[in-house]
């Protein structure tokens, strides 16, 4: 026991530094576009947070396998670069014992990925996805900041508003620059509109909402020509648009419970149950796979089999993103391609692990054939 905590405490130590690393870089690259959406001002600054921790489980059941593979490798290549495998070997500590040893904690990360695949992780995506949406729905009003000037959904129209109230309902010092079709059409009308103030109204009997812009003057014309036409108004109502970019009822298959999925018969929803499903099997098949690739010859340098295995692993998982793929377009079935990739990893693992015994064996037989033979 003492080995095996020895072992496992080198192991789950270096995993949380590495898969510490990682989320954070993927984190920082998926906030730098939320936080570009903001500053455009289709998103608002407040839930972006809310956003990022909604997809953390997502990020994490995909982080976790790839850090607990470079963990092992980086562990267990420490301790062949120190002879400490040596003298384990030495005391009696097999191969098999160690892939033993190994299988625990990687046990325990299995469990988590999948918990996190099958259960938190569509949580999180359906409530961040219902906050991107709720996003999207907000009326070109909603997306005003104050002293910015801002072009609408449109493209036609810039607005600028000098401040607004603590409530954010009231604008003041509005200023408002349309391009439209003039009655030639070789011409385009420009229209600017100053008021004191704006609000949004909503219509009680349709229910569509509308700027109101008070006490201002509106000027429209065609730009080079002096025939300007300038209205005073004390009220001037503009129809207000949403963004109409949502989903309109589309759910992702990755948003949806495990158990809709398994109720369901579409091909897409099928792909995404086996993929949920094959990320704890990643998990162990890759504990398989890393054990014999951490083994370095301490000449050699620590380093030297980590671009081999690293680069294992992404034609593994790359392998698997194709197959669901193929899945999703109904072209094969899952089990002969996402558990077939899974099939054709653990063949590997299970060859690099026996085939120093294998070789063995085989110089043996060689060399008793040999002497015979004399």
């Amino acid at each position: 026991m003492i080995i095996f905590r020895y072992l496992a405490r080198e192991v789950m130590v270096s995993m949380v530094a590495v898969s510490g690393v990682l989320l954070l870089i993927i984190m920082s690259g998926r906030f730098v576009k939320y936080l570009a959406e903001a500053a455009a001002g289709k998103l608002d600054p407040d839930v972006l947070f809310a956003v990022m921790g909604f997809r953390l489980p997502g990020f994490l059941e995909l982080i976790l396998p790839l850090g607990l593979f470079i963990a092992f490798l980086l562990a267990y290549g420490r301790l062949y670069m120190d002879s400490e495998m040596t003298v384990l070997s030495a005391c009696g500590m097999s191969q098999r014992r160690l892939v033993g040893y190994s299988m625990l904690p990687a046990g325990i990360v299995a469990a988590f990925v999948a918990l996190l695949s099958l259960w938190i992780s569509p949580v999180g995506i359906h409530k961040a996805n219902m906050v991107l949406e709720s996003q999207k729905k907000r009326t070109e009003f909603e997306l005003l900041s104050p002293a910015r000037f801002q072009e609408t959904s449109s493209g036609k129209s810039v607005t600028y508003a000098e401040r607004f109230s603590d409530d954010h309902k009231v604008m003041r010092d509005v200023f408002m620059a349309e391009m439209g079709s003039s009655s030639d059409s070789d011409q385009v009308e420009l229209a600017v509109i100053t008021a004191e103030s704006g609000e949004q109204v909503t219509d009680p009997v349709t229910g569509q909402r509308y700027l109101k812009l008070n006490n201002g003057y509106r000027y429209s014309g065609n730009p080079g020509e002096a025939n300007y036409e300038v209205v005073e108004f004390e009220s001037y109502w503009q129809h207000m648009v949403t963004d109409d970019k949502s989903s309109n009822g589309d759910v992702k298959a990755d948003s949806l419970p495990t158990r809709t999925l398994m109720q369901s018969s579409s091909q897409e929803n099928i792909a995404a149950l086996h993929w949920r499903f094959s990320l704890p099997v990643l998990v162990l098949v890759v504990t398989l796979l890393a054990v014999p690739l951490s083994k370095t010859n301490p000449r050699q340098g620590r380093y030297v089999q980590m671009i081999p295995a690293i680069l294992l692993y992404i034609i593994y998982l790359v392998s698997l993103n194709a197959a669901r793929g193929a899945v999703e377009e109904g072209s094969v079935s899952p089990w002969l391609s996402i558990w077939a990739v899974h099939l054709v990893a653990l063949l590997i693992a299970l060859l690099l692990l026996f085939w120093p015994y294998w070789r063995l064996r085989l110089k043996a037989r060689r060399s008793v054939g040999g002497a015979q033979r004399a």
